[in-house]
């Protein structure tokens, strides 16, 4: 349970496109000066609700409120948020000082000057053509957007696709930076979750259309434990417990079981010559969403281990 101030309030939200149901009943809140990490598998719907939190798309039902009020065709909510989205479209004339112009005019709060350290810093040309722009120089003029317009409300959708390691670390550096000296809401969707896991404060992860966790990161970093070492003592330690998922490589088995595992579990482990591993999120995320898939009637063939967003729109 959250006690900030809730600047995104969605209710039994649902979004169908014929035969698919892309969102299935969510309901959450989004607080106020925070960054989210907004987590999930290839098509969970994390594009679809950004898309409709943004007045970009319409639900099938369900009610969504930012800063207490509809955001359709609402300019004193859409002034207030930005969407930075890897399929952005751009005049095929356009240079990036159009877009940044135009970002200028339409975000009450952009620094112009911060604007300017950022495409220095990632090396953008600033005399060639949007459209003629590499996947990664593209990418870096939404995520300059995104961070000089200083939205209350920004919205990141795996924004760097294309950067290279040196530039994405820029823009996590960037980010940090900025938003210790200008708070505001943050909900950075990404697959590159371990990448990610050390900005993100509350993690928000939807697998098939569901919300399946929202919980600060450092409740979800003790959900979980893997055990490794001899099978059978394994078995016996886990009996009783939530297992999501398990390896074995002849007599050593590593499992891993939900749970925050308390003095006395640890001390059992160390008799029975038990090592304790720590879950990183990421792998927490994809078991726990495998786990959701494999257990669900529906679920059939094999769920892959991959967690990066399809563009399920």
């Amino acid at each position: 349970m959250t006690t900030g101030t809730p600047v995104i309030e969605v209710q039994h939200l649902t979004k169908r496109y014929r035969d698919t149901l892309a969102v299935d009943d969510v309901s959450f809140t989004i607080e106020k000066d925070t960054i989210y990490g907004l987590l999930g598998r290839n098509g969970a719907g994390k594009t679809t609700v950004m898309s409709i939190l943004t007045a970009q798309n319409f639900a099938t039902s369900g009610d969504v409120r930012v800063f207490g009020m509809h955001p359709y065709e609402n300019a004193k909510v859409l002034s207030r948020m930005c969407f930075v989205r890897e399929s952005q479209k751009y005049p095929d004339d356009a240079l990036p000082r159009h877009a940044f112009a135009s970002a200028r005019l339409f975000f009450p709060n952009w620094d112009q000057e911060f604007a300017e350290r950022l495409i220095d810093e990632f090396q953008l040309p600033m005399k060639r053509r949007i459209k003629k722009l590499s996947r990664g120089q593209l990418s870096a003029v939404g995520v300059i957007i995104g961070l000089a317009a200083r939205a209350e409300i920004t919205f990141f959708d795996e924004p760097y696709l294309g950067l290279d390691a040196v530039a994405r670390q820029i823009f996590y550096d960037r980010l940090l930076e900025d938003y210790a000296e200008h708070p505001r809401t943050v909900i950075l969707s990404s697959h590159l979750i371990d990448e990610v896991s050390n900005l993100i404060e509350r993690v928000l992860v939807i697998d098939r259309g569901r919300i399946v966790m929202n919980e600060s990161t450092d409740a979800v970093r003790d959900r979980a434990a893997n055990i490794v070492g001899d099978a059978r003592a394994v078995d016996a330690f886990v009996a009783g417990r939530e297992v999501i998922h398990r390896e074995t490589l002849g007599t050593v088995a590593s499992v891993t079981v939900l749970g925050r595992l308390t003095a006395d579990d640890r001390a059992q482990l160390a008799a029975a010559g038990l090592d304790v591993a720590p879950v990183s999120l990421q792998q927490l995320i994809v078991r726990t969403t495998q786990h959701a898939a494999e257990s669900s009637p529906a679920a059939s063939g094999t769920i892959p281990a991959d967690i990066d967003e399809g563009a399920l729109r």
